[in-house]
């Protein structure tokens, strides 16, 4: 497949020719697609994927207290979130509570309003408001970030991931409702996406030069990136040296960075390999 640097507005790599990011996976004939990708010989797959990284980068930037006490002590983000949400210990959490916090949390990284949460919760507009309200009630530091993010990209129609990278929005103070509202929503939440699609690609570049140093290079191919992931053929022989390097690498981007940036919340990558693709999860 071919990989652009620039394909997409977020800053992420795309594919094409063909198109291996978008392979589906909850279906049974996606999952043989999947196991037709196969490691060659004394090799095999290995997939590293970032764990919630853009919600973890939502709280750094925001630096709301709540969200960075839920990530601190590693607890399930979407339970903690419904935790403060609902009003309950987390231990009283249940799995309706988890899915809605789910949705809305993945919700605000891409823009939601009310009626997308309506649509998606189910329920009426009321109910809907009234939890988008509490949400950011509670989650106030996330809510007065994303404001200034908006100001900021009103002001002077960009605006910059963690890094500088600046994203242009010509719309924003368009005289059409419709495209400055389009370019409103997703400026509020370019610098939370584009963040997180800087950090992937740094962790690329850390691997390949710590891989390099270790001396395993040649044994170690990237072979696919998928949003917040990264799929490597690997030779039997040096895979827990690999994996060890790889994930070290992908979790210590921000401080290895030549911002040496610290915070307290922590960049979790999970691997798992397999014989094929469909068993790398």
């Amino acid at each position: 497949a071919k990989f652009l640097q620039n394909g997409t507005t977020t800053g992420r790599f795309s594919s094409q020719d063909p198109n291996l990011q978008n392979l589906p996976i909850k279906t049974e004939l996606g999952r043989r697609i999947r196991g037709g990708f196969i490691a060659q010989k004394d090799h095999k797959l290995a997939a590293f994927d970032y764990s919630q990284i853009e919600l973890r980068v939502a709280a750094m930037l925001s630096g709301d207290e709540k969200m960075t006490q839920v990530f601190c002590v590693r607890k399930d983000i979407h339970t903690g979130v419904a935790s403060f949400v609902f009003n309950v210990p987390i231990g009283s959490v249940d799995n309706e509570m988890r899915r809605k916090a789910k949705i809305i949390n993945f919700g605000i990284i891409y823009g939601m309003g009310v009626s997308a949460l309506k649509k998606s919760l189910g329920g009426t507009r009321e109910e809907a408001q009234k939890f988008y309200d509490n949400y950011f009630n509670q989650f106030s530091g996330l809510r007065d970030y994303l404001e200034e993010v908006k100001k900021f990209a009103l002001k002077n129609s960009y605006t910059e991931t963690l890094f500088g990278r600046r994203r242009y929005f010509p719309n924003i103070n368009s005289r059409i409702p419709f495209l400055k509202n389009m370019a409103e929503r997703t400026a509020t939440n370019a610098s939370i996406q584009g963040t997180a699609a800087d950090i992937i690609k740094l962790a690329i570049r850390y691997a390949d030069e710590d891989l390099k140093a270790a001396g395993i290079k040649s044994q170690v191919h990237l072979v696919l990136q998928i949003h917040d992931e990264l799929v490597y053929e690997i030779e039997e022989k040096v895979l827990k040296e690999a994996e060890k390097i790889i994930k070290q690498a992908m979790e210590g981007v921000l401080a290895r960075s030549y911002l040496h940036y610290k915070t307290d919340i922590p960049l979790e990558a999970h691997s798992g390999c397999g014989d094929n693709f469909a068993d790398t999860k």
